[in-house]
């Protein structure tokens, strides 16, 4: 499987309903993951139109040596520390945060139906940035070591330890978790 790659040759290559097959592939999980850093549903929206404008107007930018979902998420990991960064600056920003969280529980929802699946997000957004993000893009998007690592912009050896150290502070917090309950 070549993960929308072929798609992207195509529309190199002047197919139009190529690029529609890259929007419809990797969307949804890139909305899932951009919200991940700005909590906020409309934004991650956006934020994912935004990463797809980009791959429009700079088509020729990605050299086939990472994944297509490599670079994606890459891109979107980028513009959403840019949002975040840009909002720690501007007060009338994090009011966009509460604004929609109904949305937000919507999309978990959504993407996460059983009950096991909800706690793990739950804990997942308890534990560090890092960890938590290095979770999802492995466990989530399926990507490799070597690719978290570009996205994350760290050596394949500081990926491993962030997800050795992702587990262990995953598993307390899931044991705490089931403690209260």
């Amino acid at each position: 499987m070549d993960n929308g790659e072929s798609s992207y040759r195509r529309f190199l290559d002047g197919d139009g309903d190529a690029f529609g097959e890259i929007v419809t592939i990797y969307k949804d999980n890139l909305i899932f993951f951009i919200n991940r850093y700005v909590h906020n549903l409309a934004v991650a929206e956006e934020l994912a139109q935004d990463v797809f404008v980009e791959i429009l107007l700079h088509k020729r930018r990605y050299n086939f040596k990472a994944s297509l979902k490599t670079y994606i998420f890459t891109i979107g990991r980028n513009l959403a520390v840019s949002y975040v960064r840009k909002c720690a600056r501007k007060p009338e920003c994090a009011y966009e945060f509460i604004e929609n969280e109904q949305d937000a529980v919507l999309l978990e929802d959504e993407f996460l139906k059983e009950e096991e699946r909800r706690r793990l997000h739950e804990a997942l957004g308890a534990i560090a940035d890092d960890y938590s993000t290095a979770l999802h893009l492995v466990y989530f998007e399926g990507m490799s070591n070597e690719q978290v690592g570009k996205v994350m912009k760290k050596s394949k050896k500081q990926v491993e330890n962030i997800l050795y150290r992702a587990k262990k502070a995953l598993k307390k917090e899931l044991e705490k978790e089931a403690e209260l309950n």
